[in-house]
This record gives C-alpha cells, sequence and structure tokens, in this order.
C-alpha cells in the first residue's frame, strides 16, 4: 500500500515536472518569439533604415571662407558645422569616452555589463549615482527619432511607452554599430548633439561659448561641453554655471580615473572657474565683412536660380541646411583694415557734422514748402519702419487684418492706405483722386468700396484710432534706450523713440570696395558705418558720381577724340544748343565752373583734370560731338549703357550732362570701372566667389570674371599718368605704393567721392547721407577731398605697415608703351590754384587800369609835348605787366599742385 502511495506521489511529481518543464519551454518559447515579435513590429515602424543610417539627414549650417582659407560667417536654421574624426579634438575624445561609454570600443552598441550594473544597482538597490546603461551608440539612435511625448500619461502608460523607445533606441543602436566604424560614430554624435543657445554640433558649441574651434579647447572647456551631453539645460554655462562646474567636475574625475590626467591636474582643473565672457550667439550683424554677407545671401539665392544649379535630385540647394562650402575673394586682414579705415575717418566726419547742425535743422534747411513736407513725409516712413512701431502696429490691427484678408485676400491694407480711406470716409477725398495721388490703385476701388461699406472697416478704424493714440503717446515720450555710438559701440541714453530715429538718420554713412584689377577679386567690402543698426549697403546703392566719371570722358577725347593731353582750351562758358547733333537735348546746355567763375585762361587736359574744370570737360563734349562714344567706353568698362532704371531713365543717358556726373552708380560699378585704369587698359569684372561646393566637396560653381580690352596701352598709361598727377607734390598721399585717383562732389555736397588706382588695387568710396539734406552745407566741408578721400588714404598706408595683410607695396604700374613720352611731353607740372591765379589777374588789370588813368593824362598835355614816346611806353608797360604776370604765374604754377576739383573749391 504504502508502495503504491510512493509510486503515485512518484508519477505525479514526474507528471507535475513535465509539465513544469513544459511550460517553461513554452514560456520560454513564447519569450523568444515575443521578443521576435516585438523587435520585428518596432523595426517595422518609425525606426531609421539602413538608407537612412548610410546618410543621416540633418540640417548643416553652409559656410563662408576667405582667401585664406578662413570661416567668417555661415547661414544656417541650425547652427551646425560638421567635422571629421581627425578634427576632432583629443580632449573632447577622451572626455567623451571616459565620461559616456568607457568600454565604447568592446561593445557591439548595448554595453549588457552596463545594463546589469544599472539593473542591480540603481533598480533593485535604489542607488542614484551608479551611472547610466546607455552606450554612445544609444545616444546617438536617440537623436536620430523623436520620442514620443509622455506629459499627461499615467504611469503604466509611461512604461509601457519608456520600454517601447528603448527597445528602439536598442535596435537603432545595433543597426549603426553594423553600419559605421567606432569613429564614425563618435564624430556622427557630436556633430548631431544640440548643446542649446543655437549650437548644434561640437564644432558650433565650442564657437558659442568659447568663441573658438573646438579643436582649441582646453581640457577644462571640452569637459564643461562634454558635461552638457547629460542635460544641456540643466547645465547650461550661461545660465547655471555653478551646476555646470559640478559637472564638468565629474567629467574631469572620470578623466582622473581613466588615467587621461594625474592628480595634480585634476586639482587645478577643478579650481578654474567656468568664464563665459567670450559667449556670443552671433548674429549676421556680428563678426567681419557683414554687408558683404548679407548681400552675399540675396546673390547666392538669385544665382542657383538663373544657373539652375541644383542638388542630385532635381531639387534646389538650401544654403541655410545643405552645409555648402562658400569660397570668397574676401581677404579678412585686408577687411579689417578696410573697416578700420572707414571707422575712423567716418567718426572725423560725424564729429564735424554734429558740429555743423549744431543750431539748424536740415530737414528744414534751404526747403520750400513742398520740400518740407517731402522731408517730413520721408522721415515719418522712416520711423514707422522701426521696430517699434511695426509691434505696436501687430498689437492693434494686425488681428482685424487678418479678418480682412479673409475676403479680401490681397487688398493692400498700409498706413498711406488707411489714411487715404479714412479721408474718403470723412468726404474729404474722392477714389478718383486718391487714385491719382497714387495713394490707392484703381484695380482696388471696387474692394475698397465694399469695405467701407462693411462693419469689418468700423472696426479697422477704431483699431486704427487706438494704434494713432498710442503711436504719437510711445514715439513722443523719453525712454531709456541702446543708440549707436563710434566709441562704445552703442550706449544707453534717454531719449524719445521719434528723436532715436532722427539721431540714427542723420549719421553719414559710407561705401567702400577693394579690388584686385588683375584678377577682379573683391579683396575688401564696406557697406556702412555700422551693420547693427544701419542695414542698408552702400556699395550697391546708386548716387551720383560727379567728377569721378570725368577720366572716362578724357580718355575718349584722347583715344578716339584725337587729342593731346597737351593741347591746351580756354576756361571760358561753352554751350551745346538743342539743334546739335546727337544730343537729345531740349533746352541749351551752359553749365558753369563750381564757382560759377572762369578765368579764360588756357589749360591742358592734365590742368583740367587736375582742377576739375567743367568748361574744358564740356569742350571735350562740343569737340568729339556727340556722348555716344563716352557710353560705348563706359559699357566696355563694365557699365551697362542700356541699363532702365525703375522708374524708366537710363543710367547711363544719351545726355552731355553725364560727363559731369550726372549718372547714378554705384561704388561696386566705379570700382569695376577703375580697374581699366589699373590693369593696362583691360576691364576686369570684380568678383566675390571663387567656388561654391556641395557638403561631399563636389564644386556646383566656380567664379570666373569677365575680361576685355577696354583702352588702348598707350593712352591707358597716359591717363594713369594724369591721375597719378592728380595726386602728386604736397598734396599726395604720403603711401609707399604709387597710387592715383580722382575725387569726386555733387550737388549740394550730397555725395562725396574718389576713385583710387594703384598697381595692384583700385579702391572705390563713396559718402554721404542716407537723405540727401543730410549733408554739408559748404564745399570746405562737403568736397570729396575732405569726405572720402582719406579713407583711400588710410586704408593705403594701414595696408603697407600691416604684417599680417601680407600687402606688396614694393610694386609699378607697367611701363607706359611706346609714344608715350612724346605724348605727354609738356609742361604738365604747371599748375596752379584757381585763387591764385583769379588773384593774378586781378593784379594785372589794376595796372592796366593805372596805365589808362596815365595816358589819359599823357593826352591832357597837348600834342606839342611829343617828348613822350606813347606808343612806345604802352608797349613796354604791356610788355612789363605780362613779364610780372607771367613770372607770377609761373611761380604759382611751380610752388602750388593740387588733386582737387574746381567744383570743390
Amino acid at each position: 500500500m504504502k508502495e503504491d502511495n510512493k509510486q503515485d506521489t512518484t508519477t505525479k511529481h514526474s507528471r507535475w515536472l513535465v509539465a513544469a518543464k513544459f511550460l517553461l519551454w513554452t514560456l520560454a518559447l513564447m519569450l523568444v518569439l515575443g521578443c521576435f515579435l516585438l523587435f520585428y513590429t518596432l523595426n517595422q515602424g518609425d525606426l531609421p533604415t539602413f538608407e537612412q543610417l548610410e546618410n543621416p539627414q540633418y540640417d548643416e549650417a553652409s559656410i563662408i571662407y576667405d582667401a585664406k582659407n578662413r570661416s567668417f560667417g555661415k547661414y544656417y536654421i541650425e547652427n551646425r558645422e560638421p567635422i571629421k574624426f581627425e578634427e576632432l579634438s583629443p580632449n573632447v575624445l577622451t572626455a567623451l569616452i571616459a565620461t559616456e561609454d568607457e568600454r565604447f570600443y568592446d561593445h557591439s552598441g548595448i554595453d549588457v555589463q552596463a545594463l546589469v550594473r544599472v539593473g542591480v544597482k540603481s533598480v533593485l538597490l535604489q542607488k542614484g549615482s551608479s551611472g547610466g546603461g546607455s552606450t554612445i551608440s544609444q545616444q546617438l539612435a536617440k537623436l536620430l527619432f523623436s520620442r514620443p511625448n509622455l506629459r499627461g500619461a499615467n504611469a503604466l502608460t509611461r512604461a509601457v511607452k519608456l520600454a517601447e523607445v528603448k527597445f528602439k533606441e536598442w535596435i537603432t543602436a545595433v543597426k549603426i554599430e553594423r553600419q559605421y566604424t567606432k569613429e564614425e560614430i563618435i564624430t556622427m554624435y557630436l556633430n548631431k548633439f544640440e548643446f542649446i543657445n543655437g549650437a548644434h554640433g561640437i564644432q558650433a558649441a565650442a564657437e558659442t561659448y568659447f568663441d573658438k574651434r573646438q579643436d582649441q579647447l582646453d581640457i577644462h572647456e571640452a569637459a564643461t561641453l562634454v558635461g552638457m551631453l547629460k542635460n544641456p539645460s540643466l547645465y547650461n554655462p550661461k545660465r547655471f554655471p555653478e551646476k555646470s562646474m559640478g559637472r564638468r567636475n565629474v567629467v574631469l574625475g572620470q578623466m582622473h580615473k581613466s588615467g587621461i590626467i594625474n592628480n595634480e591636474q585634476l586639482d587645478s582643473l577643478r579650481e578654474i572657474a567656468i568664464n563665459m565672457d567670450d559667449f556670443t550667439r552671433k548674429t549676421q550683424s556680428e563678426g567681419p565683412a557683414p554687408y558683404f554677407r548679407a548681400e552675399l545671401t540675396k546673390w547666392l539665392r538669385k544665382l542657383f536660380v538663373e544657373k539652375e544649379i541644383n542638388k542630385s535630385d532635381g531639387t534646389p540647394y538650401n544654403i541655410y541646411t545643405d552645409g555648402l562650402k562658400i569660397y570668397t575673394t574676401i581677404d579678412l586682414d585686408y577687411q579689417r583694415v578696410a573697416e578700420e579705415a572707414v571707422t575712423e575717418h567716418m567718426k572725423w566726419n560725424q564729429e564735424r557734422y554734429w558740429r555743423a547742425w549744431k543750431y539748424g535743422d536740415p530737414w528744414t534747411y534751404e526747403a520750400d514748402d513742398i520740400q518740407k513736407e517731402i522731408r517730413a513725409d520721408v522721415f515719418e516712413r522712416r520711423v514707422k519702419a522701426s521696430d517699434r512701431y511695426l509691434n505696436l502696429r501687430k498689437k492693434h490691427i494686425s488681428t482685424v487684418i487678418a479678418d480682412i484678408r479673409t475676403n479680401y485676400s490681397k487688398l493692400p491694407l498700409s498706413d498711406n492706405n488707411i489714411k487715404a480711406l479714412e479721408e474718403i470716409t470723412a468726404k474729404k477725398l474722392s477714389y478718383t483722386d486718391a487714385v491719382e495721388q497714387n495713394r490707392i490703385r484703381s484695380a482696388h476701388v471696387s474692394d475698397y468700396k465694399k469695405l467701407i461699406a462693411s462693419d469689418q472697416w468700423t472696426e479697422l478704424q477704431r483699431q486704427w484710432q487706438t494704434l494713432v493714440e498710442e503711436y504719437n503717446r510711445v514715439f513722443n515720450t523719453e525712454v531709456e534706450m541702446m543708440v549707436f555710438d563710434y566709441d562704445e559701440g552703442e550706449v544707453k541714453k534717454t531719449m524719445t523713440p521719434r528723436d532715436s530715429v532722427k539721431y540714427h538718420n542723420q549719421h553719414l554713412q559710407a561705401g567702400m570696395l577693394a579690388v584686385d584689377p588683375h584678377t577682379g577679386y573683391i579683396k575688401a567690402w564696406v557697406g556702412g558705418i555700422d551693420h547693427r543698426y544701419f542695414k542698408f549697403d552702400h556699395v550697391t546703392t546708386r548716387r551720383s558720381v560727379g567728377s569721378t566719371i570725368k577720366p572716362f570722358v578724357y580718355t575718349t577725347a584722347i583715344s578716339l577724340g584725337g587729342m593731346s593731353p597737351c593741347q591746351t582750351f580756354d576756361d571760358i562758358q561753352y554751350t551745346i544748343a538743342p539743334g546739335d547733333a546727337n544730343f537729345d537735348l531740349v533746352g541749351e546746355w551752359s553749365p558753369a565752373n563750381a564757382n560759377g567763375e572762369f578765368t579764360g585762361n588756357k589749360y591742358n587736359l592734365y590742368h583740367g583734370l587736375l582742377y576739375s574744370k567743367n568748361s574744358i570737360t564740356v569742350r571735350l563734349i562740343k569737340e568729339m560731338g556727340n556722348v555716344q562714344v563716352v557710353r560705348e567706353l563706359l559699357d566696355n568698362v563694365g557699365i551697362d549703357k542700356d541699363l532702365a532704371l525703375a522708374d524708366g531713365r537710363l543710367a547711363v543717358p544719351n545726355l552731355p550732362s553725364i560727363s559731369l556726373g550726372a549718372v547714378d552708380l554705384t561704388p561696386y560699378e566705379m570700382t569695376g570701372a577703375y580697374t581699366a585704369f589699373a590693369n593696362n587698359g583691360t576691364y576686369t569684372e570684380p568678383i566675390f566667389i571663387t567656388r561654391i561646393e556641395d557638403k561631399n566637396g563636389r564644386v556646383i560653381y566656380s567664379g570666373i570674371p569677365e575680361r576685355r580690352a577696354a583702352i588702348n596701352p598707350l593712352y591707358n598709361a597716359v591717363m594713369v599718368d594724369m591721375l597719378r598727377n592728380n595726386v602728386a607734390g604736397k598734396y599726395g598721399m604720403g603711401t609707399k605704393t604709387p597710387v592715383g585717383g580722382k575725387t569726386g562732389t555733387t550737388n549740394d555736397y550730397t555725395d562725396g567721392w574718389f576713385m583710387g588706382i594703384s598697381p595692384n588695387l583700385v579702391v572705390g568710396t563713396w559718402t554721404g547721407g542716407d537723405d540727401q539734406w543730410i549733408r554739408f552745407t559748404n564745399l570746405d566741408d562737403g568736397q570729396g577731398y575732405v569726405m572720402a578721400r582719406p579713407i583711400f588714404q588710410k586704408f593705403m598706408r594701414k595696408l603697407e605697415s600691416d604684417s599680417l595683410a601680407n600687402y606688396n607695396h614694393a610694386v609699378d604700374f607697367p611701363e607706359p608703351p611706346q609714344g608715350f613720352y612724346d605724348l605727354v611731353d609738356c609742361d604738365k607740372y604747371k599748375q596752379i590754384l584757381p585763387e591764385d591765379e583769379q588773384a593774378a589777374r586781378a593784379e594785372t588789370n589794376m595796372k592796366r587800369d593805372e596805365f589808362e588813368e596815365a595816358f589819359e593824362g599823357f593826352d591832357e598835355l597837348g600834342e606839342e609835348d611829343d617828348f613822350l614816346d606813347i606808343d612806345n611806353l604802352e608797349g613796354d608797360l604791356n610788355t612789363d605787366l605780362e613779364d610780372d604776370l607771367g613770372s607770377e604765374l609761373d611761380e604759382g604754377l611751380d610752388e602750388l599742385e593740387e588733386d582737387d576739383d574746381e567744383e570743390e573749391k
């Protein structure tokens, strides 16, 4: 009986054992199958594919490089500049592995030992300091797909979702390990990670937090950035320096534990405070050549469209995301010197301007009622272009305008439109008058009528009145604000917003371009005095060029008109009549010299260009019979003679007045034109891009300047000699480099120019106010000789003394061709100032008057007093007068050399 019970018990145990084994195997099989199904399901989900892993997609900043391959600007949505593993700082690499994944080179994406440690210590023993279990590969995996938002979810849902996410990370980490080398994984991770404050990737982080490249980071700086990998917001060194320092010291401790640094290094590095003095979130206005970079943006967009430069898949390039490398001709050393020269001289100009207008108002000076109204309107538009006003407008009327656009999607509703509609509503203005005054467009009249008849107009009127009231209150109330200042960059001042607009509007501006005449490479580009406060670029702005156009008139006269540079012409007023052939004149054209006076003396072409005598230039045009030949020469040196401006006018009209500078051109165009003079008569198109590469290094664009022979080298050599004569003698530049140039001043001193040439550099400089009434009121203050010429002089002298610029001043213009010295064999250095010339003539006239009085006295003696030979006396006296005048003129001419324009004296 007992044996049967024992046998039954044994049988039952065996059955339970078999059942248990079966159950365990079943559970194991189900677990394996479940894991397989889970991994399969997750793998079919939103995990990165092998193709995506092969070509990870993330936004890359496009980098701008100078002529010496130094980066000086970026275009980005995410500020990311990828680096290669071999470029990675050893300090960053060792800190990363020691802190984040010390067995990185021993696992295949999942560190089992670390997971066990986390499970035992962190989960079972509740030790929070036991460390994490994620590998660098897993952390990279986290960056390749977004985690779900679990805010508000219950604990069970959170646990399930987090488990799902962790499985996805493991799968992706294994994929990454199979697809990439360890070095590639580290590089991708550091390039992908966002260090906040606009810094994407280790390179951008180093520049943002420490203003240096990542391979220049010190150990403690590298440890700070590696410490941010745990939680960039919490360990942000800018916002939480103490927390960041604590985390940095943990990283340093891990580096010590791994034997990377010794005890002494650890102790000293831990004591270093985190310094954020160099922290910067760079904007486009910061850094070198901001005006150039702003113009480059527009140029690149236009280039890709016009040249149809697209990616291999046919989609257009995006300069903000496609990681282009843009190699420019800008030389940062030339650029630095150019910015210094402009700043120094424009500060001096501005100080003179404030003194000149201390008791005056440029908005009313020499202005009739119509002019005052125009100036007030322009100023009001400037006020309403300010961020402060635009924010007010958005606050009060943006909502109602958005509502109106649901019915009238393209209906213009600017401030001027709304004002016109208010006057129409009040019966002060008709629709016809509003259209004639260009306050509304005829095509929109019907919609405006419907709008005014609706409730939406009532609401818009109400909100508009609120805006007007707040605008008047806010812009006339003094507040503290930051304004531009030459010494400090910007300073805090108390003034009304309206006065701040007036203050900034009264700053004189400048545009400067430096070009190598042989290659066309633009070496420096300065578009204004400070891009933070004055965004408008003046290198590409059209302004009247004044007498800087005259060398092209003289060149045409000599090369095509057959005139000798030694040929003389009378300084008298000349007239070109409407009936004269080849001139599009409707009335007589009889320009005066700048001072309104004519000496009657004879001037050769050297004198005429030196003093910028309008009379001589007009005479040359009369001799040639048309300005078409001048227009053709301008076209040959890069100034499009057929270019039509926005108002329909030709940029270079068929009018003789263009010979005196009545033509609107840009410093960019003028500097390009002058390359012909500095390049033996060959025009070279200014360019600023040598090549553009995609992120894989493939060249997608190469910059090749256009070149053409424009001026016969013989006659070009004559013009170079004339331009050099303009800056010779005691009015020279004091440069080691041979230089020449021409000043220019326009009516009412609104524009001051200087175009300078040297054997290897052409520099164009413009100065003036954004509005034409922002100017000086007299020639002494407002001439190009004073306003613009010193910028060229400062720039050249700074270049010559700057060791980093590596500028070669030991060069000369090409040796003149045969026949040159015969052409210029005239007394070209006999120069006299117009004032001295006038004084000499006045003295001559006075002596002649004295003679005439004496002659009258002799006549009264009677014919019997024949002891005086009157005829001989008059002849002798005239001879004496001529000798006196001649010697006086010779003395003045020999002593005085002046390269300033007659119109500037």
